[in-house]
């Protein structure tokens, strides 16, 4: 039980999130939707969440991908980190993501 939840982070500005191996996001063709297939779990991801997702490569950090979002939509940035902080923590905490910097490759 420990080791599960020792692989959960605490989303900031500076994490780099992606996706733990066993989750993959995937757009299903049936459903017309995006989801995050994980064992035994499926998860579909608001329009919103996919876009931010698509930005967790391992390589970007949360600033960035902030940044990014709030010049796309040229939005107040405090507003678009609150949002895609507390999205990103959700989604770790689930398990559905990881940081970059723990993966062992």
């Amino acid at each position: 039980m420990a080791a599960a939840r020792s692989r959960n982070i605490s989303v900031s500005e500076a994490s780099r999130p992606i996706l733990p191996r066993h989750a993959k996001l995937k757009f299903d063709e049936t459903r017309q939707v995006w989801v995050i297939l994980a064992p035994e779990r499926v998860l579909a991801p608001d329009e919103i969440a996919v876009e931010v997702l698509q930005l967790c490569d391992g390589v970007r950090n949360v600033e960035a991908m902030i940044d990014q979002l709030a010049a796309k939509y040229a939005a107040e940035r405090n507003a678009i980190a609150t949002d895609v902080v507390a999205m990103l923590q959700d989604l770790a905490d689930k398990g559905f993501l990881t940081e970059a910097r723990e993966r062992t490759s």
